[in-house]
């Protein structure tokens, strides 16, 4: 578990400094192929890669200041030309082309991210061209006598170093854009399960919205195996719109919050749904409707007796509650929801902070 952890470690480090590993290395190799010319003695290579390790430590400052086009231009620029001149000194055979090939998958990695939308059409570009200054090198230095002779030693050395970079880099690039793609895939399959549960989620209170209450509702409605022994309550907060005017909205969220919180907490195993603005909607699954009518006259009672706290205000609210217990006249949840939100509209025209459990023209209304 530790050596997978410290692998994706690595594998994290080098990708978000991907620019900067890559100069560094292709320094490396230049510092490498400073060492095997300069004992090849060949004198106009070994300037040449002096120049390209100047290039590559200067690139080093671009990346440090974020300056990444110029670094990824340097790169094919050096590259082509050393890729060139190489071959001309030292021959087709010291495999110098092979750096031509090495950094196809450079130009692809970095490319994708530096080039977005139809600028991807310069990556096709870019490696055309490339692929021309190979086809030219090919014609012009396979069969031709290079301008330096060295060792058949030094020459194996160069064709196993070069290729060696080649495959390398190949092997190296491969790898981190299959690790790339794996973590934009991981991330993007998270913020889709994010945003799948943001879009059941009210963002203020972290109760359920319409979208995530109303097909529960329904499926307790439709469930054959299970007795359909449940109430709907909704809930108002009584006077909002003068606890927004008077203390501002932002007491009026932290009082939502806090209502919301003493309801969650009351009625645990019950889903509440914050219907809009001030209203909540809670379903009493498995409840009597005796049960259901006293549990939300404890929470009436409740959320009158504990103010919310707002920069050491006390913030007093109440609330009206309209009840509803299923039955099989109800085939949708919006029917059931319309009832009790009739039941308490009603009382609020006739006293607020009360519970609503039967319609006005019934007997014995329930206050």
């Amino acid at each position: 578990m530790k050596e997978k952890l410290s692998i994706e470690k690595i594998m994290h480090f080098i990708v978000h400094n991907g620019f900067m590993f890559t100069v560094a290395v292709m320094g490396l190799v230049h510092v490498t192929l400073l060492g095997i010319l300069l004992y090849a003695g060949v004198t106009a290579l070994v300037s040449l890669n002096t120049i390209s390790v100047i290039v590559y430590l200067f690139c080093v400052l671009l990346c440090k200041f974020g300056h990444i086009m110029p670094v990824y231009i340097s790169i094919l620029l050096e590259v082509t030309v050393y890729s060139v001149l190489s071959t001309y000194y030292i021959g087709w055979d010291c495999g110098s082309w092979c750096f031509l090939c090495s950094i196809v998958p450079i130009i692809l990695y970095f490319g994708c991210f530096l080039f977005k939308g139809a600028k991807r059409r310069n990556l096709v570009l870019i490696l055309v061209l490339h692929f021309a200054v190979y086809v030219v090198l090919y014609l012009r230095f396979v069969d031709t006598p290079p301008a330096v002779e060295v060792t058949n030693a030094v020459r194996n050395v160069l064709m196993i170093f070069s290729s060696f970079v080649m495959i390398f880099s190949m092997i190296f690039y491969t790898t981190l854009y299959i690790y790339s793609s794996e973590v934009e895939m991981s991330s993007l399959t998270k913020r889709n399960e994010q945003l799948s549960t943001d879009a059941h989620i009210d963002i203020l209170t972290n109760a359920l919205n319409r979208r995530g209450f109303l097909p529960i509702v329904k499926s307790l409605m439709e469930d054959d195996k299970q007795i359909k022994h449940f109430c709907i309550a909704f809930l108002d907060i009584d006077n909002f719109k003068r606890i927004n005017d008077s203390y501002g909205h932002d007491c009026g969220d932290e009082v939502l919050r806090h209502i919301s919180e003493i309801v969650k907490k009351e009625m645990s195993g019950c889903d509440i749904c914050r219907w809009g603005g001030e209203e909540f909607v809670i379903l009493l699954k498995d409840y009597d409707f005796h049960v259901a009518k006293e549990k939300m006259e404890y929470i009436r009672r409740f959320v009158e007796s504990t103010p919310t706290s707002f920069y050491n205000k006390r913030i007093s609210a109440t609330i009206t509650i309209g009840l509803e217990k299923y039955s099989e006249d109800y085939h949708e949840p919006e029917a059931m929801i319309k009832v009790a939100d009739g039941r308490m509209y009603y009382g609020k025209q006739h006293g607020k902070n009360i519970v609503i459990s039967e319609d006005p023209d019934e007997k014995n209304d329930t206050q």
